[in-house]
């Protein structure tokens, strides 16, 4: 089975609303806080109105500073994790009962906690369960007693799934607020040794580099967006900018190599836009730090206009 492919004439562009979480506060490395500028600089709202969305930028949330602490009992910066994943909690949310498309702009992944209870909050509002596509080099499905780091950003997944401490497992409508067997990773390339039996049974379906490598990227995304397809309601992408291979995507804090290239993540994201699926959107873990003149942000919204439906050629166009 493959997923139906939405034209550009039947696809209604959405009405979005950005709001920034300039936080680095759960990874390991200083600067993920810049991002949500990065982007704006990059020109996100201007490429998103171009591919005929209605844009709102709503700013930036607010939250602790960063302490830069050691863990402590497995986690660092619990108390301001919390804080900053309650805060965009509460924008995610206030953004989709507000009828609009939210797009997050981090900071680092840690946030997706926040992101992900919103949702999950939206959704049980209206009787309706909600899917994951997980872009990334890393599962996310460390907890603090397997975390070689404490860092928080490495664990989202796992406290959505209800492993976790209550400050953040209790951040949505239930616990979990994630069924992990509706989660679908691709691109996943780097997971600790004791999470890897956690992902195992957790029920999620991985595309790891490996299954790209052998099947391809369209093969990959044809299975991923089927899946999707079938578990049916709201479908939120969330995409890490290490998703990426580094020698195209240098500007994040924890850089794995051996990821998608150019090409494959554009026809990635040619490929969620053409199934029509996505519905809430994060963009995360953009470090300008480590960037080179902010190519990375300037890629990510190159890959966000593919999202939004930006094509080489139309394809309704060219078949008339």
């Amino acid at each position: 089975m493959t997923v139906a492919t939405a034209t550009e004439s039947t696809v209604k562009k959405p009405d979005v609303a950005l709001i920034g979480a300039p936080s680095d506060i759960g990874a390991g490395h200083r600067g993920g806080s810049m991002g949500p500028e990065a982007l704006r600089v990059a020109g996100l709202m201007q490429a998103l109105q171009r591919m005929g969305c209605s844009v709102e930028d709503r700013g930036n949330l607010h939250g602790p500073v960063n302490p830069d602490l050691p863990p402590v009992d497995g986690y660092r910066h619990l108390p301001e994790v919390i804080a900053w994943c309650a805060a965009v909690r509460d924008g995610v949310h206030g953004i989709l009962k507000d009828g609009k498309m939210p797009i997050l702009l981090g900071g680092d992944h840690c946030l997706a906690i926040g992101s992900l209870a919103g949702l999950a909050h939206y959704c049980v509002e209206r009787g309706e369960e909600y899917s994951v596509l997980w872009l990334d080099a890393h599962a996310d499905y460390n907890t603090a007693d397997v975390s070689p780091s404490g860092n928080i950003h490495g664990m989202p997944l796992a406290v959505a799934a209800g492993h976790g401490p209550d400050g953040l497992t209790g951040l949505g409508p239930s616990k979990p607020f994630l069924n992990p067997k509706r989660v679908v990773q691709v691109g996943i390339r780097s997971v600790d040794a004791i999470e890897k039996k956690l992902v195992v049974a957790s029920g999620m379906e991985v595309h790891d580099m490996r299954r790209i490598d052998e099947n391809g990227m369209r093969q990959t995304m044809n299975e991923a967006l089927d899946r999707l397809a079938a578990l049916g309601g709201h479908v939120h992408v969330s995409f890490d900018v290490d998703f990426l291979d580094p020698s195209i995507a240098p500007g994040v804090g924890t850089t794995v190599p051996g990821g998608p290239t150019y090409r494959e993540a554009q026809l990635c994201m040619e490929m969620i836009h053409d199934s029509g699926l996505m519905k809430s959107l994060d963009l995360m873990e953009l470090n300008p730090a480590y960037d080179v003149k902010n190519a990375t942000a300037n890629l990510t919204v190159e890959l966000v206009e593919s999202l939004f439906g930006q094509q080489i050629l139309s394809r309704h166009d060219a078949a008339l």
